[in-house]
């Protein structure tokens, strides 16, 4: 099993896998990933390699959390629902209304599962647009790639607050809390690495965040 592998009963991932941008480049990046996840050191998995483009690096890993965060909520569709979950939310303090400036301006109140199903599909198309995230080898990158990915990185994390707050006995009870330990560790150093999450964001999971950088 690997470190991100769920085992066969929770293989129905939210929406289908992404695969890493085309090009060797990004073959060879996603490679890297692999390798040093493997060694168990997440510390130094999330490090740019040397040598290495840090928007390439950045695109790499933005495609890898996109499928990790749908593999995890994909084990929860079925108890993360418009009636146990009515509001977007990550325990009594936050919650989160969706817009994404173009379908929708004015941040509207919807279900948790909408939520994420509109967080979903904003992301997909972000990483389908090639004039964001170029597939061929070399292309350049936009002026304003690093504010889209922080864009996706915030939004990914409120599915992990709410996970935690709102889902975490039955995690623990589908046996996957160390997974989304895990997870949530390796998102959290990324993110810490190249400073992509404001430390406001994180104020619904701050204790955990605080005890995952010490």
């Amino acid at each position: 099993m690997s470190l991100f592998g769920l085992g066969n009963r929770n293989q129905k991932t939210f929406r289908p896998k992404k695969s890493a941008p085309s090009g060797s480049k990004g073959a060879q990046l996603q490679r890297h990933i692999d390798a040093t996840l493997g060694s168990g050191n997440l510390r130094e998995a999330v490090r740019l390699p040397p040598g290495e483009d840090l928007n390439e690096w950045l695109a790499v890993n933005t495609v890898d959390f996109f499928n990790q965060v749908n593999i995890l909520y994909g084990t929860l569709t079925e108890f993360c629902t418009a009636s146990t979950c009515p509001t977007m939310t990550a325990g009594p303090k936050y919650e989160y209304r969706w817009a994404d400036g173009v379908a929708i301006k004015k941040p509207i109140e919807v279900s948790a599962p909408k939520y994420v199903e509109y967080l979903m599909d904003w992301i997909e198309a972000q990483l389908d647009n090639e004039s964001i995230f170029p597939q061929k080898l070399g292309a350049p990158f936009p002026p304003n790639f690093q504010d889209v990915v922080k864009t996706i990185f915030k939004r990914l994390f409120r599915v992990y607050a709410h996970i935690y707050h709102s889902h975490f006995q039955k995690i623990v009870s589908l046996k996957e809390e160390a997974h989304l330990n895990t997870c949530f560790k390796h998102f959290v150093l990324f993110t810490w690495e190249f400073r992509l999450i404001d430390k406001g964001e994180l104020a619904p999971l701050y204790e955990l965040v605080e005890s995952i950088l010490q």
